[in-house]
């Protein structure tokens, strides 16, 4: 990195001193996501952020090895602990936390110490993979679906709902009024524009929907809003889950990624042709790519053994490797929007991922296997109209229909079986990738499902 541009990053940063000091901030936290879906952090006073934008901050490599646990999963050479890294913050986003007073966050990236990117920081890599698919004259909008749940802070680690009422019930929103009106006055006080606020089917369970951005933003605003969300819950005494599936039995949360493709002023999942709800050809061969390769990003969208204690047929999570309109049960969903509407809403939607993932690694997997579709011409098969757990295996084959992995362990040799995803993301962190699921894998081996959602219930 010259030192050019180390200056203007500076200069950039001390132009924000003012307004946040004003805001009453005292301390800045830069966020990274590690391979597990858990955001790290490092944080300065406020009178250091031109500093920490020009050199960064250091930071050990060993966090690409880091289990949600906190357990590095070495190779066994004891390289993890050496060498050092520079988190950079992105200071175009320093957001002041509004369920944090004196608290600002910003996103980072993660360079060597000579000012080289790192090739494991998945957050530069996402945007490598948002110019791949420039240079296809083609840009993207998008967002993730956020569910969660809210539980009493009783001193342990066990799950009680704190709002009450039926799914999607009048009634749990008036039990939890206070709170979601918190939660929604703290995200626009961070400058999140939320589109959708809904009470969901699993108990205390909450979802918000968000205007949707370029795919960099989009990931950044997903760990935006969970910090908040987090930080409201605080305020009120409650304990807040991301988990996939925080009781068994139990409906679980989703992480849902929407995206739709542009060129230009033209979304390229509208307009086409009828008989695929109006994709064009591109936008056809980016959906088509994504669920080809979707048993491979299962393992960064659906990262974590409790993931898969979520994936059950019929449970609206997308268990099965097919698309239709508007069919939940579909990995693939493609959305429309209402007639009229279409051609600014229509996107397709990835329902298999969850909020464990790492949203830097989920878009960058979702945008190469798009790009490789594109690259292919590739072409989708007959949509499917029908939850697909209803149809005969004989039906199921013929149309070449197959489940999605069924395990972490699945998805980890679909993700190694993967040359397009492998190549993408690169050797080394691939490598770190699978020795992080290994290691999950060989911790919950023989432990039962209840256990298993118990210790990753509180994970984020």
């Amino acid at each position: 990195m010259a030192q050019t541009e180390r200056d203007a990053r500076a200069a950039a940063a001390a132009t924000l001193l003012g307004p946040l000091s004003e805001r009453g901030i005292v301390a800045v936290a830069a966020t990274f996501v590690d391979n597990s879906g858990v955001a790290r952090v490092k944080a300065v006073p406020l009178d250091r952020l031109p500093h920490l934008a020009a050199w960064g901050v250091g930071s050990s490599v060993s966090f690409d090895r880091f289990r949600f646990d906190d357990w590095i999963a070495g190779a066994g050479e004891g390289r993890e602990v050496v060498g050092d890294l520079r988190v950079m913050p992105d200071v175009r986003r320093v957001v002041p936390l509004s369920a944090q007073p004196g608290w600002a966050w910003t996103p980072a990236d993660r360079y060597r110490q000579d000012g080289v990117p790192h090739d494991q920081c998945n957050r530069l890599l996402l945007s490598s993979m948002v110019g791949s698919l420039a240079a296809h004259g083609i840009s993207m909008k998008a967002s993730v679906e956020l569910e969660w749940v809210v539980g009493d802070d009783d001193g342990t680690d066990d799950f009680t709902p704190a709002v009450r009422g039926p799914a999607y019930g009048l009634a749990r929103l008036v039990d939890g009024s206070d709170y979601s009106r918190d939660v929604l006055t703290a995200l626009a006080g961070s400058g999140v524009v939320v589109e959708q606020f809904h009470p969901e089917y699993a108990p205390g369970q909450m979802e918000l929907s968000v205007a949707p951005e370029d795919p960099v933003s989009a990931a950044d605003t997903s760990v935006l809003v969970r910090t908040v969300i987090a930080g409201v819950g605080a305020r009120h005494g409650f304990r807040t889950s991301f988990s996939p599936k925080v009781a068994v039995p139990g409906v679980g949360n989703g992480g849902h990624v929407h995206c739709s493709l542009w060129r230009g002023d033209q979304n390229l999942m509208a307009g086409g042709p009828s008989e695929h709800f109006g994709l064009s050809a591109e936008g056809e061969s980016f959906a088509a790519g994504v669920l080809a390769h979707l048993p491979a990003l299962m393992a960064v969208g659906a990262p974590g053994a409790t993931s898969y204690l979520r994936h059950l047929p019929s449970h609206w999570a997308g268990t099965y490797a097919c698309w239709g309109l508007e069919n939940r049960e579909a990995a693939v969903r493609m959305v429309t929007g209402s007639p009229g509407a279409t051609a600014m809403a229509a996107n397709i939607e990835v329902k298999c991922f969850d909020l464990h993932a790492n949203p830097y690694l989920a878009f960058a997997g979702v945008i190469a296997a798009g790009v490789a579709g594109l690259a292919s011409n590739a072409r989708l098969p007959d949509p499917v109209d029908v939850d697909p757990a209803v149809l005969p295996d004989a039906e199921l084959a013929a149309r070449g229909i197959k489940r999605l992995p069924t395990s972490l362990r699945e998805a980890v040799v679909a993700f190694a079986g993967d040359a397009v995803i492998r190549e993408a993301f690169g050797g080394p962190l691939s490598a770190s990738i699978v020795a992080v699921r290994e290691s999950e894998i060989e911790l919950f081996d023989g432990v039962s499902d209840q256990e298993i959602a118990a210790r990753t219930r509180w994970q984020r």
